[in-house]
C-alpha cells in the first residue's frame, strides 16, 4: 500500500510514487526486526547493506553520475519512510546525506568529480566533527599537520553517527596553525578506531559514539577545499531529525493501531464491549495519527524551502541566495518546536488507549518516545524560537548555527563593550 491509500497524503511530486515504491519492500524488512534490534542492541549493519545496494545512499546524486535524482522535498519524504521503519537508519545516513549536499554545491574542481565519482560508487561517509571536553565553539583539538608530502591525522570524536556502517569519515580538524580543515578519512585506514560506545537511552543503534585517530596518514587530494559546509546546511541537518521526527509518529500511529485491534481486554469503565470499538480509545488514536499526519506535512513543506535555497545556488544570483537561505533556515526553524512537540506529545499519550501490559519491553511502544526525545534535544528548540521571534520581531537573519563548545568567554566581552 502506498501513502495516498494509507491517507498519509501525497508525496511531494507526481512522481514519486514511482521513485519509493523499489525501497518500499526494503523498509518494510527493516521494520519487521526493529524491535527486536531495540531490545538486544543489535547494529543494522545488514539493513543498510541492502539499502546500499538499492542505491539509497546515491538519493541525490544526478542520475549521470549513477545516482537517483531526488529532489530535496523527495529525499525528505523518503527519509520520513525509512524513519517509520527504523529512525536509527536514517540518523546513520544523516552525514552522508549532508555530504553529497556539500558535493553537489561544490564549484567544478577534480576533487568534485573525484567524490561524485566515490558516492557514484554507492560509498558511504559518515560523521566526524562533534568534540567533547573543553574545547571552545568554532574549534577543534584534532589535529592534521603536514608530515612529509601528506598530512598527520591525531585526535578524538564524538557523536559520530554512522561512521561504524561507513567507508569513509567526513571531518573537522585544525591545521598546524589552528586554523580549521576539513578531510575525508578511511574508515579502514591504520590508526583508525570506530567505539560502539554511544549510550543515550534512544538512537540507541545509530552509532553515535567515539572515533579516534592515531597518526592516520592523509593524502592531499582527501582534503576538502574548504571547511565551510554547503549553504542550507543548518537547516537541511535540522529537517533530518525532523523527519525522523515524522516517521516515529507514522511508526507509534502504526503499533498503536495494530494493538488496539488486538486487544480483547476492556476496562469496567469502558464504553464498549471491545476495545476497538470505544470512542475514547479511538479519540486517542485519531490524535497520534493526526499528529503523525501535521509532522510529515510540515516537514515537507520546510523541504521545498530546502530546495529553493539549492536552486538559487545553482543560478548564481547573490540576493537571491541570500534571501533564499534565510528562508530556509526561518521555515525549518519555525518547524521545529511544533513537530518535536506533536511527536513527543503523541509518543506519551498512546499509552492512554492501551493497559498496562503496553509497557512490556517485547512490545517496544516505550522505543517512540525514547528515540524522539533523544532527536529533540539535538540543537535545543528553544533557541529556534528566540530566531524565529527575533526576525518576526526585529527583521534579524539568522546567524550560523555554529555548532557546540565551551564559550569564548573574551568574545563574549569584546561583544558586550
Amino acid at each position: 500500500m502506498t501513502n495516498i491509500s494509507q491517507a498519509w497524503g501525497a508525496g511531494p511530486s507526481d512522481r514519486f510514487e514511482t521513485l519509493a515504491a523499489p525501497f518500499r519492500p526494503i523498509f518494510a524488512r527493516i521494520r519487521e526486526r526493529a524491535v527486536t534490534r531495540d531490545v538486544e542492541r543489535i547494529l543494522p549493519r545488514e539493513e543498510i547493506g541492502w539499502l546500499r545496494d538499492a542505491g539509497f545512499s546515491t538519493l541525490r546524486l544526478p542520475v549521470e553520475h549513477d545516482g537517483l535524482g531526488f529532489t530535496l522535498p523527495e529525499l525528505f519524504g523518503l527519509l520520513i519512510e525509512l524513519s517509520e521503519a527504523d529512525p536509527n537508519i536514517t540518523n546513520a545516513f544523516r552525514s552522508h546525506l549532508g555530504f553529497t549536499e556539500d558535493v553537489l554545491n561544490a564549484p567544478a574542481s577534480p576533487w568534485r568529480d573525484a567524490w561524485l565519482k566515490h558516492l557514484g560508487n554507492r560509498e558511504i561517509v559518515g560523521s566526524g566533527f562533534s568534540e567533547l571536553g573543553e574545547g571552545k565553539i568554532g574549534t577543534w583539538s584534532t589535529r592534521l599537520v603536514r608530515h612529509g608530502d601528506g598530512w598527520l591525522l591525531n585526535g578524538e570524536k564524538y557523536y559520530t553517527t554512522g561512521s561504524l556502517y561507513a567507508d569513509w569519515i567526513t571531518l573537522g580538524a585544525a591545521d598546524g596553525e589552528g586554523n580549521p580543515i576539513g578531510a575525508l578519512v578511511p574508515t579502514g585506514a591504520e590508526g583508525v578506531e570506530i567505539l560502539d560506545d554511544w549510550d543515550g537511552f534512544g538512537q540507541a543503534l545509530s552509532a553515535s559514539g567515539t572515533a579516534r585517530f592515531k597518526d592516520v596518514a592523509i593524502s592531499d587530494d582527501l582534503l576538502k577545499p574548504t571547511a565551510l559546509r554547503f549553504p542550507y546546511s543548518g537547516g537541511f541537518f535540522q529537517l533530518v531529525h525532523l523527519a525522523s521526527l515524522a516517521g516515529i509518529g507514522r511508526a507509534a500511529a502504526g503499533d498503536l493501531s495494530r494493538h488496539v485491534a488486538e486487544r480483547k481486554r476492556v476496562y469496567g469503565r469502558g464504553n464498549a464491549a471491545r476495545t476497538a470499538q470505544d470512542p475514547q480509545v479511538l479519540q486517542v488514536v485519531g490524535k497520534v495519527r493526526g499528529a503523525a499526519y501535521a509532522a510529515g506535512a510540515i516537514t515537507l513543506k520546510a523541504a521545498d524551502a530546502l530546495q529553493r535555497s539549492y536552486q538559487a545556488h545553482q543560478s548564481g544570483d547573490a540576493d537571491a541566495k541570500a534571501e533564499a537561505d534565510r528562508n530556509a533556515d526561518l521555515e525549518v526553524s519555525q518547524s521545529v518546536t511544533v513537530v518535536t512537540s506533536l511527536i513527543l506529545d503523541a509518543s506519551t499519550i498512546l499509552f492512554d488507549a492501551l493497559g498496562a501490559s503496553a509497557a512490556k519491553r517485547s512490545h517496544g511502544l516505550d522505543r517512540h518516545w525514547r528515540n524522539a526525545r533523544t532527536i529533540a534535544s539535538h540543537n535545543p528548540r528553544i533557541y529556534h524560537d528566540r530566531v524565529v521571534g527575533d526576525f518576526a520581531v526585529n527583521g534579524t537573519t539568522p546567524a550560523p548555527h555554529g555548532g557546540i563548545g565551551v564559550a569564548d568567554t573574551t568574545q563574549q566581552a569584546k561583544a558586550i563593550a
